[in-house]
């Protein structure tokens, strides 16, 4: 499915950040091969392309296996009227691009965002090339197709050398075999995914009173009701050094005995508590707990998995 920058149908779209050819364009392709993918300038540009009508769903990278976390999603999310409705787990495979004319001999430099220029360390210095930092790896991508310098290569997915008319020299070049990106996928009406279909997250944000033990305190009810909590983070509120707001994920349904119960003592302890999506749980999520045997089920579309969306 080819990028549109107007497409005709906005419900039928999806929105990303980036340009043609970047990770989270790919990661649409992967996940709602369905659907026209938008490409936005900015975080900013894809939730607004939602929050506007003009696209019926948004793509957002939250989290690296090796980068970490994704610091301006979880800064936007709060102020942000959509909701999660997925999780998609995008693969990154990356590739050494560079005109057909070039060999690894001709190549001098390599060019692409620092992330992906820091999990290709190795093969970077095995070549002998000297990195150079760009905007993003597709923008990098595009910028050496438009030199046509031989001496010039980018580090970019394999879907941005098909679209800016590259070859691919060396594939598969990242450091740890493990590099995946987590994305949202944001809607404007919130799912609410059966449990008994499969695994259900809960993604939520919530302030603690500024007094001794309060976190300790609000956190007690998911250990006594058994609900596993995945993930908590926290950040700064207002650039207020006392105060905090965190971040949480737990595998449970909110309609759930255990859930809302834990809910329940969350509020009692806390100063706000804010739902941001519940959403199946996609199958990547749980490859590292049974192991490495079994399919692939990295390409299951998040689409496949959600009822009614």
């Amino acid at each position: 499915m080819t990028l549109q920058s107007l497409p005709p149908d906005p419900e039928r779209t999806i929105a990303f950040q980036g340009v043609a050819g970047a990770y989270s364009h790919l990661a649409c392709l992967t996940a709602y091969p369905e659907l026209s993918p938008l490409a936005c300038e900015t975080f900013e540009e894809a939730f607004a392309a939602v929050a506007e009508g003009r696209a019926g769903l948004g793509m957002i990278p939250v989290e690296n296996s090796v980068a970490g976390r994704v610091a301006d999603i979880h800064h936007l999310l709060p102020y942000s009227d959509l909701h999660i409705v997925a999780e998609h787990f995008q693969r990154i495979n990356h590739h050494l691009l560079a005109v057909p004319e070039a060999t690894p001999e001709t190549l001098r430099t390599v060019h692409s965002h620092v992330h992906a220029l820091g999990q290709c360390r190795n093969a970077i210095r095995a070549l002998g090339l000297r990195a150079v930092m760009a905007a993003d790896t597709a923008g990098a991508a595009a910028e050496i197709a438009q030199t046509g310098d031989p001496t010039r290569a980018a580090i970019a997915s394999a879907l941005a050398g098909e679209i800016y008319g590259l070859v691919s020299l060396k594939a598969n070049i990242e450091d740890a075999d493990h590099n995946t990106t987590r994305f949202f996928v944001m809607a404007r009406q919130a799912v609410n995914p059966n449990p008994a279909r499969g695994p259900v997250v809960t993604s939520f944000l919530f302030t603690v009173r500024n007094v001794p033990a309060a976190l300790y305190k609000a956190l007690g009810g998911f250990a006594t009701n058994g609900v596993n909590m995945t993930k908590l983070e926290s950040y700064l509120v207002d650039g207020a050094f006392v105060a905090a707001q965190f971040y949480a994920e737990v595998e449970a349904h909110p309609d759930s005995a255990g859930l809302r119960l834990a809910l329940e003592e969350l509020r009692f302890f806390s100063r706000s508590l804010r739902i941001l999506g519940v959403y199946p749980a996609h199958p990547t999520r749980f490859q590292s707990r049974l192991g490495s045997g079994g399919p692939d089920l990295r390409s299951l579309s998040p689409s496949a998995l959600i009822v009614g969306l």
